[in-house]
């Protein structure tokens, strides 16, 4: 009862329009009552409609005022989008369950561009890095990584962009401070205060009012380890990507973590389940050696669509095809997971590709005889975007994971080409 009767101090700028509404619905009841057939001295009508002409005016006045003064305190910024928020959020979130596993900035593309057709979006993410300042902060403070997890919040938040500015600033200077990500530090203050590194993503996305959910795949300290072609064994995901010779096996250390339970049952739920796009050896197939992970995926009947990379990576898949691609997932995994492989067949423009030849990178080639004899449907067609990179376009990698989902849902068989 007390905190009702706040509303009536002075200074809130509502009592006044408050009662503005009340008098408005007094005065359209007085109206309605003299043009009813009642027992009274008869009425004039047209006094009637005008008191009630008078009372909806007021009411309606009196109501949005009310509201105004509410959201100048609430939205002070987002007064106007305040519908478009209440419909996306009503609309999106009667959208198709989709899981995406993945890491690095592949996955955080994709999410970006699912985020506008449904709000039913889970993201696990890998949590094997230990380069970089998620690699600092996991070995200082014994934290999961929290640079992938911190790419995927900020792609699925419905934020404002100063305040997704924020949490991806890289600090440039400063004794410690330097090269750090204010996203990433601010998920380390709040697994020590939480203590808890899944408690502190959850309120994290609470923060930046994240459509759908971001999950590590484990809450165990990882750590990749790599067999090369030349029988050495490389642990750590920077060493492994810096080696520069072919990655025979990758393993988890230890062999077999537990999963994070979230993430096991958004997969038993899922409408789709994405793979990738992202580095093969460091960001998707870290996910999949979770073995109930890669499990669940299997007995799961929604179906598998896997992006492949445009480019291939110096350290990881220099020389690979698409089908080179595939046959590693299907050589740690087993056949049978993928069903659909989305590849890219446009090329790059010429001076961006000199770039990436220098890098030793190369657009994968789709060699499509050889992923028809694999038993997965390809999907083809122009997928990327580019300015200084190539990368994949959110909107039409998001366009055709959608439309894959729409065919399952009714049965459609898909021509495979977008």
């Amino acid at each position: 009862m007390k905190s009702l009767l706040k509303w009536l101090y002075p200074g809130l700028g509502i009592k006044r329009w408050f009662l503005l509404f009340l008098g408005g619905v007094g005065m359209g009841s007085y109206g309605l009552a003299m043009l009813l057939p009642l027992p009274l001295p008869p009425l004039s009508p047209l006094r009637g409609i005008l008191f009630i002409c008078l009372g909806t005016g007021m009411a309606v006045v009196g109501l949005r005022q009310t509201f105004r003064s509410l959201l100048s305190v609430l939205l002070p910024q987002d007064e106007e989008r305040l519908a478009d928020v209440v419909y996306r959020r009503r609309h999106l979130g009667k959208g198709p369950k989709i899981v995406a596993l993945g890491g690095g900035t592949g996955l955080s593309v994709l999410l970006r561009g699912l985020k506008e057709y449904t709000g039913n979006i889970t993201a696990i993410v890998t949590v094997t890095d230990t380069g970089g300042s998620s690699g600092r902060l996991r070995e200082e403070l014994g934290i999961l990584p929290p640079g992938d997890i911190r790419n995927c919040l900020v792609a699925l938040a419905d934020t404002e962009p100063l305040m997704e500015s924020l949490f991806q600033h890289r600090f440039q200077s400063g004794e410690g401070l330097a090269g750090h990500n204010l996203g990433n530090l601010f998920l380390a203050g709040l697994t020590e205060i939480l203590g808890d590194f899944s408690a502190a993503v959850r309120q994290a996305s609470r923060v930046l009012a994240v459509q759908g959910q971001v999950l590590p795949s484990t809450l165990e300290n990882v750590t990749l380890q790599a067999e090369l072609a030349t029988g050495e064994r490389v642990v750590g995901e920077t060493n492994i990507a810096g080696q520069g010779e072919r990655i025979r096996r990758l393993s988890l250390v230890p062999a077999k973590p537990r999963p994070v339970p979230e993430a096991v049952e958004a997969i038993r739920e899922a409408d789709a389940i994405v793979l990738g796009p992202g580095s093969l050896y460091t960001s998707v197939l870290p996910n999949l050696l979770v073995e109930e992970l890669a499990e669940a995926i299997r007995l799961s009947p929604a179906p598998c669509i896997y992006v492949c990379n445009v480019m291939t990576q110096w350290g990881e898949t220099h020389g690979y095809t698409a089908a080179d691609h595939l046959e590693v997932l299907q050589e740690h995994i087993g056949a049978g997971l993928v069903d659909y492989i989305i590849v890219n067949t446009v090329a790059a423009p010429p001076r961006i590709l000199e770039r990436y030849r220098q890098e030793k990178a190369h657009p994968v080639r789709v060699d499509l005889e050889r992923l028809q004899k694999m038993g997965v449907r390809i999907i083809r067609g122009n997928f990327i975007s580019y300015t200084n990179y190539v990368r994949h376009d959110p909107a039409r990698l998001a366009r055709a994971v959608m439309k894959l989902v729409v065919g399952s849902y009714f049965r459609q068989p898909f021509s495979g080409r977008w």
